[in-house]
């Protein structure tokens, strides 16, 4: 199909779209050679004209009236790139009922009202790309969809927010506090002034949710994904692991239970120091997944950004314009068509590291063994060290158990006189 021109809208121009615009600028010559004809930004939609921003443009170009961009005959992309759900969603559902390709970075969004945004893309037959929305600038949706589409994935984990990961490598690192290390994140524009969608594991949730969508080709909901922040973990925890082999991360996790089960799940966790994902430290983000066909497989980078999520977002833009180019658009729609079952997190199997403050005394441990054998839960190692006159710290490891019967056995040790705290608890991932 002979093109003068394909006509790109921006719907925001803050920290990706600001990288949108940079890459598009750079790099123009090589890309408009990539896909055969000229590619012109034509309106960018932003909430104040005179607002400092990270990237010069044309001034001309700039609207704060969104439907300049959606209602624009001649506008063949929107990319969507202002966050949020509304009203992200009603400018996309706007853009596709007129006609318009659609291209985001917005994992929210997609999290919870994709798998409607993607069947009103197919039924138009549009395309509606969204590489940006995980991981940044990271490639992983396309390879799922398209690379590794052959394969039935049998399990992904992930480091999927830099923000957490910073916090925790600084953590380990240089044994550093929870709370000193998130007020330096801050100042260092890592980590937002109100930090709880990362650390309280939402970005994390939202990233699973939609990876594993993917993955297992099935629509997953994200409230149905167990999600569970860093707020707990301590630098005494931190130093345990690394005594015992570990360090710890906030992973996103989705596994194959049976052909119509699967485990989604975000919480902190203990890896070991051999684990793929143990060495991502610093904003750095990493997936691992492993499918039937391919075995293992490893995506690293920079997980977020103004650049690397801005590459993304242009990649997914050549990959549109040359479906128009070449009158293919609407080729993989949504991959979503089974509806299999979320495994609650109670029924989950895996290791845990439990740490407690106990009185200082003989018979302790034999007291917790021996509820803990109550409830089948069978202990991998223990640690105790003195903390105080008459108080012991104690941190055990267990093999896999069923996180019912972890639960339900902690409550019952919580109870014994002789223990003061459970001071935490996490899942062991090997």
């Amino acid at each position: 199909m002979l093109r003068d021109s394909i006509q790109i809208g921006l719907l925001g121009l803050g920290v990706v779209g600001s990288g949108t615009v940079a890459v598009i600028e750079r790099n123009r010559e090589m890309i408009e050679k990539k896909i055969g004809c000229p590619i012109c930004i034509r309106r960018i939609a932003v909430r104040d004209l005179n607002k400092p921003r990270l990237i010069q443009v044309d001034r001309r170009l700039l609207t704060t009236d969104p439907n300049e961009v959606l209602d624009d005959p001649k506008t063949d992309i929107v990319c969507e790139l202002i966050g949020g759900v509304e009203p992200a969603l009603s400018f996309v559902m706007r853009a596709l009922k007129n006609g318009k390709h659609v291209v985001t970075a917005n994992k929210e969004m997609i999290a919870k009202e994709g798998h409607g945004v993607l069947e009103e893309a197919a039924r138009r037959n549009l395309d509606f790309q969204f590489e940006g929305s995980v991981a940044g600038g990271i490639p992983i949706i396309q390879p799922m969809k398209n690379a590794l589409a052959a394969n039935r994935i049998e399990e992904l984990i992930g480091i999927v927010n830099g923000t957490t990961n910073y916090i925790l490598t600084r953590m380990a690192n240089e044994r550093a506090d929870f709370e000193q290390v998130l007020k330096e994140a801050q100042q260092r524009g890592y980590a937002e002034a109100d930090p709880t969608n990362d650390i309280d594991g939402y970005d994390a949730q939202y990233k699973i949710a939609i990876l594993s969508s993917i993955a297992f080709t099935s629509r997953v909901d994200v409230n149905s994904v167990y999600c569970e922040g860093i707020r707990k973990v301590t630098r005494a925890d931190m130093d345990y692991a690394h005594e015992l082999g570990y360090t710890i991360k906030l992973v996103g996790v989705t596994r194959k239970v049976d052909e119509q089960t699967v485990q989604v799940r975000v919480h902190p966790a203990l890896l070991p120091l051999a684990h793929p994902l143990a060495s991502t430290n610093d904003v750095y983000n990493a997936i691992y997944l492993r499918g039937d066909a391919v075995g293992d497989v490893m995506f690293y980078g920079r997980g977020a950004g103004s650049m690397p999520t801005g590459s993304a977002v242009v990649g997914d833009i050549i990959d549109v314009c040359r479906n128009i180019m070449l009158g293919a658009t609407g080729r993989v729609g949504c991959t979503c068509f089974e509806r299999k079952r979320i495994q609650p997190i109670e029924e989950v199997i895996t290791r845990y590291y439990i740490r407690m403050q106990v009185a200082d005394r003989p018979k302790v441990l034999a007291a917790i063994a021996t509820v803990l054998g109550d409830h089948e839960v069978s202990i991998e190692s223990v640690v105790q060290k003195s903390r105080a006159a008459d108080l012991s710290e104690i941190v055990w490891v267990t093999h896999e158990v069923l996180e019912r019967n972890m639960r339900n056995s902690l409550d019952e040790i919580a109870r014994l006189p002789v223990v003061k705290s459970i001071e935490n608890w996490m899942r062991v991932e090997s």
